[in-house]
């Protein structure tokens, strides 16, 4: 069945059914009230005749003459006035005067009710007759010197329960069939109008639906997010549970009770989208698209999507650092072809004594750098990158000075030599950078890396031509360089967003023409 079908036979039974107990609650009151009304008028009935002065002299005449009699004449008409089933007149010693059946008269009554009522009590019962129910009201008959003479019983049979709802016919069918007409077309109008606002879909085809998206979202191999207008969870697939560490069911939670930290709430003020956001979760960095969700051009909820960038980045960055040591490879290639073209010519000009020497010192200088880097520095891509940054700052014509009382031993929680090799990278590109407008001076690179038990410590000095304060407010900031070159500004975002995560604290010093200090701290 559809569901506008069963909807319609729902309501429709519904109203049938409520119909049926308001009848029946309607036909217990009407049978009550009924009863009520005949235990008034059989009372009434059965005063009339006993108030009748012909009743007490006919029972007073027949009892002193000691003859029957027959007062059907008197008490008939009454009957048929009032209405009733019957009227009884018995004298003191039970003898029926009166009885609609006529073979009846003459003879004694012995009804279990009637006592009360030869002492001149007036009561009204209720008792089960072979024509049903009955209601009875009996009267003490009193002559003119107050004594009683005899008893009137003035009789109604109660209708039954199938004769009231016979009586009741036509106003019931009338009533039930108003009620389920209307009943049914308002039924059918709510289930189309429900059909209509669930895009014709019946129930199990909405099931179905619900079913594919929620197993679609959870097959994506990227998070989605969803709230509404309330900042409740409409949406959160299996893989943003996995990035974000969450477990259970969080559908219809707030989403500040489920990430303290969230910004998806911002959408909804915004009513913009924000893309390729990178936020820090977990040691994990994610690129983020938070959008809006719309319907008939109004905002009813934001989305999420994220993916999971840690690992591509490590790749990313385990390229740069092949590429970094390529790059070295290829500078100490060219300073070695320098330096064997140096030595053959000191021997061609048979200064023998001056090429051992030159030998002597270029080798010493290479192996107490190499010894210093494996001694202090514990890591190898660190110790790698270093050697590679010296050597360029030779091709180049800059001194890179390293501080020999520099040490690093491990890293701070949750950092790795990944972020250590985009901090100390990055900032030593950057002093190279900073001499290309400098030609007439000594350019100076200063490299210092300080551990121990409570915090570890990068300093990057240079004594290039430094920065504005107009551009040390933006150097942070994403895209911004002061080089006019494509593909700029990322490398200090990086460092920014790696400081964050480890909960660092980074300080910049600089003078235009005189040099930009570095300061990186980091608490362990």
């Amino acid at each position: 069945m559809s569901i506008r079908s069963k909807i319609t036979g729902l309501i429709f039974f519904i109203v049938g059914f409520s119909l049926f107990l308001a009848g029946l609650v309607v036909m217990r009151d009407f049978v009550q009230s009924k009863e009520a009304d005949l235990h008034q008028r059989s009372l009434i009935t059965a005063r009339t005749v006993a108030e009748m002065p012909e009743i007490p002299k006919k029972i007073t005449e027949a009892k002193h003459m000691k003859i029957k009699i027959n007062i059907n004449k008197l008490v008939e008409p009454i009957r048929i006035i009032h209405n009733a089933d019957y009227i009884v007149v018995l004298d003191m010693n039970g003898v029926r005067l009166s009885h609609p059946v006529s073979s009846m008269i003459g003879e004694i009554s012995r009804g279990e009710d009637e006592g009360p009522a030869f002492a001149e009590h007036t009561f009204t019962t209720k008792a089960k007759g072979e024509k049903g129910t009955v209601i009875r009201s009996f009267v003490p008959i009193v002559n003119d010197q107050h004594e009683q003479v005899g008893v009137v019983i003035a009789g109604y049979i109660l209708p039954t329960f199938l004769e009231v709802l016979l009586s009741l016919k036509k106003e019931i069918f009338f009533t039930a069939s108003l009620s389920l007409l209307f009943g049914g077309w308002g039924a059918w109008l709510l289930a189309s109008h429900i059909k209509k606002q669930m895009f014709e879909l019946e129930p199990q085809e909405i099931a179905r639906l619900l079913v594919e998206r929620t197993e679609t979202f959870n097959a994506m191999h990227e998070g989605v997010i969803a709230i509404d207008t309330k900042e409740n969870i409409t949406i959160f697939n299996n893989k943003a549970k996995a990035m974000m560490g969450i477990t259970g069911d969080v559908i219809g939670r707030s989403i500040h009770e489920v990430i303290p930290d969230t910004k998806l709430p911002e959408i909804l003020q915004l009513d913009q989208p924000v893309y390729n956001k990178e936020l820090q979760v977990r040691n994990l960095n994610i690129l983020s698209n938070r959008i809006p969700i719309k319907a008939d051009h109004k905002t009813v909820g934001a989305v999420a999507i994220f993916q999971d960038q840690t690992e591509v980045k490590k790749l990313a960055e385990e390229l740069t650092g092949v590429k970094a040591f390529v790059s070295a490879l290829r500078v100490q290639n060219h300073e070695h072809m320098n330096k064997l073209h140096t030595i053959a010519g000191l021997i061609q000009l048979g200064k023998k004594e001056k090429a051992l020497e030159y030998v002597f010192h270029i080798s010493e200088e290479q192996e107490e750098l190499t010894r210093f880097l494996n001694k202090n520095i514990r890591d190898d891509s660190i110790s790698g990158l270093l050697l590679s940054k010296v050597s360029r700052g030779k091709e180049l014509g800059v001194t890179l000075t390293i501080d020999r009382h520099s040490r690093l031993d491990s890293f701070p929680p949750p950092l790795d030599h990944h972020d250590f090799v985009i901090i100390i990278g990055n900032l030593i590109e950057n002093a190279f950078d900073s001499f290309n407008a400098i030609i007439h001076r000594e350019k100076e690179i200063y490299l210092s890396i300080e551990q121990d038990e409570s915090i570890i410590s990068i300093l990057v000095e240079d004594n290039g031509c430094g920065m504005s304060e107009e551009q040390l407010a933006h150097i942070f900031k994403e895209g911004f360089s002061t080089k006019a070159k494509e593909n700029r500004g990322i490398g200090l975002h990086l460092i920014k967003q790696i400081v964050e995560k480890g909960n660092g604290k980074i300080q910049v010093d600089t003078q235009p023409e005189k040099g930009t200090t570095f300061t990186i701290t980091f608490f362990m």
